[in-house]
């Protein structure tokens, strides 16, 4: 197993890779992302404004550097990451967001300090979830990570909005709720600890106080006569873990610039010399709480690797997923754009066609048009209007004009059937409509449907604009098709069956009758018969052939060259054009950046666990 030191280390190094691409875990960041902070253990300090907090975070640094003020001093989480060094060496300080800059003075550091938290928040007393990374090195210190929030509030205060004491709350609990969150409340010793705004938040996360490491400050500023006792020795309010008490720099002291290393000596007489602290003093001041933390971390990291090695491979095979779903970058070169856009076109041509073939829904729905729309259309023609004895009658005195027919009316007959033909042009057309409208809407369904398509919306509406045009195309060369099956029906009419009528009428009535006889009501209604009779025939013979038209000429010119004409288009496109084509969705292409630097940092994060971790 690695080293203490190497374990911390370890966590450090993973919270900077964090925060440089932007995972500040329920501080702030890709919320809608696999968070790898969150999982690392790391120590957060809490207290309400004035509690101390700064004083005790110098004090286990020994240097003065955290700028201070009235009000909220710190609006942004300050992620404090301490380094040992060799006594021989110069301590110095580094910020993330200035890599290649070494602080030595320590007046430098407050100073940037404030001048970052600005540069987000503006001289305003807003706060930011966004953290500042600070690194110091030091011989003075031991390796410890550390996370400074804002000062709990009761009240906003001139400049600040109203919700911005929820707005603290919720920051300070985004991250002291995190199981692998260990709770540093910061209490000033003459405040009643039923009080604590540290206390109060920590226990809504942890009742138990298992994760929650007391701290008392102010322990000399305490009326005569009183002591914190009961709350050092666990009475007052216990935890789990020891309380510390803590004596910081006076305000004299910091006006006097005393110096760090001399305020640790003092505090350390303090409880050694304490009557009421002495029997404690071993187990109390800022480097025993420095050190508590740091040997607690350590234990914490130790116990959670682990959990923490396989939270991060299931991100990255969820991460890897994604980046899959939403396809890799476009490529620059137009001849890998013109492969990449044929790819596509080819996936959209598969969904179109299973829908057709039935490997997807839609295409049954044109069975349906020829199965029982036309059928049911054909049906409800107006012919027994047409072919009433009052039109029969009409019509043949039309076509007899001064001349009465002799023996059948043929001129009739051919005027009849031309006119009831015609009235099958209408469901011929509309079956023809119909199945272009279900081809359309297939074609927006697999458009849709196409998840390489997805990222590219101008590509998108080129092969719909191109693919409906072709349709278009199609239809009307279906629609000339079947009005001309129509035509032909009435240009050449089934001779065969015409000649069993004069039998039928030798049946029927003596040719050599009166004409009175030969033009009665029944003479008239024959004709009507036949001429049903006939139009009937066709009318099977159209329901048959009218969908094999509209297959040949519709759907399987559709299935094989939709995008013909698309494609001798693309051959001539330019490279600009080709890039135009392939222009994202700017949400998919900054998804898609936002998940490869996530992705970067979990791969990162497994290779520093499997190189600390397990040293076989």
């Amino acid at each position: 197993m690695a080293t203490m030191d190497g374990l911390i280390s370890l966590v450090t190094t993973l919270q900077r890779a964090c925060t440089k691409l932007g995972d500040f875990g329920g501080g702030g960041g890709d919320a809608d992302l696999p968070t790898l902070w969150d999982s690392l253990p790391s120590v957060v300090v809490v207290g309400g404004q004035s509690s101390g907090k700064s004083s005790v975070l110098e004090s286990i640094v020994g240097r003065d550097f955290l700028p201070r003020g009235s009000g909220i001093v710190t609006r942004r989480p300050l992620v404090l990451q301490l380094h040992k060094i060799e006594q021989r060496e110069q301590e110095y300080a580094e910020f993330l967001h200035l890599p290649n800059r070494k602080f030595t003075e320590f007046s430098l550091i407050r100073r940037e300090i404030q001048n970052e938290t600005d540069r987000l928040t503006g001289k305003s007393k807003q706060i930011s979830t966004v953290p500042i990374q600070l690194s110091i090195y030091s011989p003075n210190v031991v390796n410890l990570t550390m996370i400074d929030l804002p000062g709990l509030t009761k009240v906003a205060v001139e400049g600040q909005p109203e919700s911005i004491v929820e707005d603290i709350e919720n920051m300070v609990r985004s991250y002291i709720e995190k199981p692998n969150c260990i709770i540093l409340a910061i209490t000033p010793g003459n405040q009643d600890v039923a009080t604590s705004d540290a206390i109060k938040i920590a226990r809504e996360v942890d009742p138990t106080g298992e994760r929650t490491f007391g701290v008392l400050t102010k322990l000399d500023l305490m009326d005569k006569g009183t002591n914190a006792l009961d709350v050092l020795e666990g009475r007052a309010y216990r935890l789990q873990h020891p309380w510390v008490g803590i004596v910081n720099r006076s305000q004299a002291d910091i006006n006097k610039d005393i110096d760090m290393i001399v305020a640790r000596r003092r505090e350390h007489e303090f409880f050694a010399t304490s009557p009421d602290y002495a029997h404690l003093a071993g187990k109390m001041g800022s480097e025993y709480l420095a050190r508590l933390l740091s040997n607690h971390l350590e234990k914490l990291i130790k116990a959670r690797l682990p959990s923490i090695a396989a939270s991060i491979g299931k991100s990255i095979n969820e991460l890897e997923s994604e980046m899959d779903y939403l396809g890799r970058p476009v490529a620059v070169d137009a001849g890998a754009q013109l492969y990449t856009i044929l790819e596509f076109c080819r996936a959209f041509d598969k969904t179109f066609k299973d829908h057709l073939d039935g490997g997807r829904p839609g295409g049954g729905r044109i069975f349906t048009v020829f199965d029982y729309q036309l059928p049911a259309a054909l049906k409800k023609l107006p012919l027994d209007r047409h072919l009433s004895i009052q039109n029969v009658k009409k019509v043949v005195s039309e076509a007899d004009g001064y001349q009465p027919h002799l023996i059948a009316p043929e001129q009739a007959y051919r005027r009849l059937i031309d006119g009831a033909l015609s009235f099958f042009k209408t469901p011929a057309e509309a079956t023809v409509d119909t199945v272009h409208m279900i081809l359309k809407e297939l074609v927006r369904k697999s458009v849709a449907e196409t998840q390489e398509l997805k990222r590219f919306p101008a590509l998108q509406n080129e092969i719909a604009a191109a693919a409906y045009a072709a349709l278009e195309r199609f239809r009307e060369e279906s629609k000339k098709t079947t009005l001309r099956l129509v035509d032909m029906e009435s240009s050449y009419l089934t001779v065969d069956f015409f000649r069993k009528l004069p039998q039928e009428i030798e049946k029927g009535v003596n040719p050599t009758a009166p004409a009175e006889d030969r033009y009665s009501e029944g003479h008239f209604r024959r004709i009507s018969t036949n001429v049903s009779s006939y139009v009937g025939m066709v009318s099977e013979m159209l329901r048959t052939t009218i969908p094999k038209a509209v297959v040949h000429c519709q759907v399987k010119e559709a299935k094989h060259s939709l995008l013909n004409t698309f494609y001798a288009q693309l051959g001539k496109k330019e490279g600009r054009e080709l890039a135009y084509l392939l222009g994202e969705d700017p949400t998919l292409t900054e998804r898609r950046l936002r998940c490869a630097r996530r992705l970067e940092l979990y791969k990162a994060a497994r290779d520093e666990i499997d190189s600390v971790i397990w040293v076989r």
